[in-house]
């Protein structure tokens, strides 16, 4: 076989250790243990292995690049986050290498051993909450990670967000301070970030005495998961007054299917959404939302991220505070 053809996988699978391993050895062999640093060698001696710098693949390992996970593509949210994120990265002159996860852990954890795999100089991640396994990846891969859209503590990691339980919270006050009673909470994919909001959502219920109530469908946010899920809240809690969403998408969707069925916005329902997206800027009335600053959270994560690439002192974790916006339906 030419060694053209004898990939970074076939070098791994030979040696019995991850494609994330043999290209760490290529790259900087005295951080592989030296017994597997043997294996290694032998098993590319043994094929006649050698690297090929007019493969784009191995060039592209050469070039600086920080790896990106996201869980989905279909979300503004990490849009306006990767755009904060490229405004640091392209004048500084480092590549992004962006791949999603679906909400998925263990799709996460293949994503990221697959990044590393191209030697990235850091990695941006979206969920703080990872499997053991990506725990490991991202211990053994010795390059600097940024956790972001939410705040944790102990982690170190650098760590860039806001706090989700205290948003929740807090809309959910407004929703109790504007008369509302009967507030349903419509959630979308039980990630960490959701849940948080939930259970700031149930705290503030809990304090003003009164019953909570939630949807959580387990699908990423749309419009149309919004007017679905509405449909469906009127059948569950017929008496409810107020709904706080995750996503200013859901609430778009309840605020269209209020319209549709004649109800009063904001005099019978109160509507909050999350994130102060365009679409609910948009609506008529427009949304009430919890406004949180994605592309400054991509913007300063990766500042700090550069900064610790290169050795420089710089601080762990910054809260970039969210605002609420009361709009027309609250």
């Amino acid at each position: 076989m030419k060694y053209q053809r004898i990939t970074l996988q076939d070098i791994a699978a030979l040696a019995g250790v991850t494609k994330m391993t043999v290209s760490r050895y290529l790259r900087t062999p005295d951080k592989v243990a030296p017994e597997t640093a043997a294996r290694i060698a032998e098993v590319m001696a043994e094929v006649n292995y050698m690297p090929d710098p007019e493969n784009r693949a191995l060039a592209s390992n050469m070039q600086p690049r920080i790896g990106v996970i996201i869980p989905s593509f279909n979300n503004q949210i990490f849009a306006d986050l990767l755009a904060g994120i490229e405004s640091v990265t392209k004048p500084m002159g480092y590549q992004t290498l962006v791949v999603n996860y679906d909400y998925d852990r263990e799709r996460e954890e293949e994503q990221i051993a697959t990044v590393l795999g191209f030697n990235v100089a850091g990695l941006i991640l979206t969920e703080t909450v990872h499997t053991l396994r990506t725990e490991k990846y991202l211990s053994a891969a010795g390059i600097p990670v940024a956790e972001v859209m939410d705040l944790v503590s102990g982690s170190g990691r650098i760590n860039v967000g806001f706090d989700n339980f205290r948003a929740g919270f807090d809309m959910t006050n407004m929703l109790i301070a504007s008369g509302k009673k009967r507030i349903i909470y419509l959630g979308s994919m039980a990630d960490v970030r959701d849940i948080k909001r939930y259970e700031g959502y149930c705290k503030a219920m809990a304090d003003a005495g009164l019953t909570d109530g939630r949807l959580m469908p387990n699908k990423v946010s749309s419009v149309s998961v919004g007017t679905g899920m509405m449909a469906m809240a009127r059948q569950m809690y017929p008496e409810m007054d107020g709904i706080l969403c995750t996503n200013d998408d859901l609430a778009a969707g309840v605020l269209q299917e209020c319209l549709a069925a004649n109800i009063r916005v904001p005099e019978q329902m109160g509507i909050a959404g999350f994130h102060g997206l365009e679409i609910g800027q948009v609506t008529v009335p427009k949304l009430a939302s919890v406004v949180t600053p994605r592309f400054e959270i991509g913007k300063v994560a990766t500042e700090i991220l550069l900064k610790k690439i290169n050795k420089q002192p710089t601080i762990e974790q910054v809260d970039l505070h969210y605002r609420l916006s009361l709009g027309g339906t609250l």
